[in-house]
């Protein structure tokens, strides 16, 4: 099974990074499952990154955002803590409140255009694409629109591994977090994927 989720959604065409050293300073950008709700004390993904890595990351996620009011926050950050990498995960609470898919894919490339603006290299993490009929039956998948995004964007993006967790009944501790142990695979799939892109040593 930890095969399977790991393996799912390599970057194929995402675009190849210089990787960076242990010390760098990576932002996580992104909402509760940024923050780490349902895993516990320690269990957050930007924590688990910064032990794969050696990367200072710091953990910027605030339960209940939306990609429509994270894109107002992200600029103090970028001048706060000038980090080389940012990881953008945001767009599940909007789904959430059945807001338009295409406005959600704006506010995230505006995202996305703002840190290269300031001179950092940004990867979108996909979320599942609204459905109850795949929750309940355990079959989530991406939303189209990170995957697009992505591509008009040429930028790298983490796919397929959030789908998959939550899709495992025993990796969540609800219908929209993973627990201690789903942190830990979520965080396996963006180290590989990041691996894929180059941005981490192999």
């Amino acid at each position: 099974m930890l095969a399977l989720l790991l393996g799912l959604g390599a970057c194929a065409e995402s675009q190849q990074y210089t990787p960076l050293p242990p010390g760098t300073t990576v932002l996580a950008f992104g909402d509760s499952v940024t923050h780490g709700t349902g895993g516990g004390a320690g269990n957050d993904y930007p924590a688990r990154l910064a032990e794969a890595t050696g990367w200072i990351v710091i953990n910027a996620g605030i339960p209940g955002d939306t990609a429509a009011e994270g894109r107002h926050r992200l600029d103090a950050l970028l001048e706060e803590h000038q980090p080389e990498l940012v990881l953008i995960g945001l767009g599940g609470n909007d789904f959430l409140r059945r807001r338009p898919a295409a406005e959600v894919k704006e506010d995230l490339r505006a995202m996305v255009r703002s840190v290269i603006a300031h001179g950092a290299v940004p990867v979108v993490i996909s979320s599942p694409e609204l459905s109850l009929f795949a929750a309940a039956s355990g079959r989530l998948s991406d939303s189209p629109i990170y995957a697009a995004l992505a591509r008009e964007e040429r930028v790298a993006h983490i796919e397929g591994t959030f789908s998959s967790v939550l899709s495992v009944a025993n990796l969540r501790a609800d219908r929209i977090h993973p627990n201690a142990e789903g942190y830990r695979v979520f965080t396996q799939g963006i180290v590989e994927q990041l691996t894929d892109a180059g941005l981490v040593l192999p």
